[in-house]
């Protein structure tokens, strides 16, 4: 597991952790059955609050990502590619919309937003 934090990101910490861990998850960085550490290893390691990391293996867990095992911790999900392909399109689903109804509320139209997504891929 690789996460990077960055401290003068907009995006809340634990949105950081969700998104790096499941984007490693959905790639095939992070193999089914593989244990997360420990929330306290987490927070230690990332130097973060031990609360942050649990709000976000909780929301891995709601998405389905991770599963729990009491007194053992939290391991990746067994996936089938169908549902990766699933996850993977419902999180750029989610964050097209949001970024799209940004844009249009700056009065972007749908070729310039297409202009920069082109730009910057």
């Amino acid at each position: 597991m690789n996460v990077e934090i960055s401290n003068t990101s907009e995006k809340p910490i634990y949105q950081q952790l969700f998104e790096q861990i499941s984007s490693q998850i959905i790639k095939g960085d992070l193999k089914s059955n593989y244990g997360l550490p420990p929330i306290r290893t987490a927070a230690k390691e990332l130097r973060i609050s031990i609360i942050t990391v649990k709000k976000a293996w909780e929301a891995l867990e709601r998405q389905g990502f991770i599963y729990t095992i009491t007194g053992r911790g939290c391991f990746v999900a067994e996936l089938t590619a169908k549902e990766i392909e699933d996850k993977r399109d419902e999180l750029t689903h989610k964050q097209m919309a949001k970024d799209i109804r940004y844009y249009k509320e700056l009065g972007l139209s749908l070729s310039e937003i297409t202009e920069l997504v082109k730009k910057h891929y």
